[in-house]
């Protein structure tokens, strides 16, 4: 089993950037791939990107591609997940999560371990 924390969420106004870790405890991340999720007030959780085990594979969601970028340093046992160019639109709470599952996936119930999540909040 592993235990996922984020840190990093805030207050921006629009346009600016931030850079969201997730960091784990209990088991090395490298045994999982991983993505990031975000779930807004009365939204359903929605996915954001997802990367391979070793990195070498990522996956976005149409809204985010080319303003956030996801990576991780297996060696810390982070992930990260860059981003850039912040809309209003971008405002919700977001988790990491960590999957068994090899394959690229994007929906939450291929997920099996989940973070209390950091809030990102952008200010038009």
């Amino acid at each position: 089993q592993v235990q996922l924390v984020e840190s990093g969420g805030g207050l921006v106004q629009a346009g600016d950037s931030l850079r969201l870790s997730c960091g784990a405890s209990g088991r090395t991340l490298s045994s999982y791939r991983m993505g990031w999720f975000r779930q807004a007030p009365g939204k359903e959780r929605e996915f954001v990107a997802t990367i391979s085990w070793n990195g070498g594979s990522t996956y976005y969601a149409d809204s985010v591609k080319h303003r956030f970028t996801i990576s991780r340093d297996n060696a810390k046992n982070t992930l990260y997940l860059q981003m850039n160019s912040l809309k209003p639109e971008d405002t919700a709470n977001y988790y990491c999560a960590a999957s068994r599952s090899w394959d690229t996936t994007t929906t939450p119930t291929a997920y099996d371990y989940w973070g209390q999540g950091t809030q990102v909040t952008v200010s038009s």
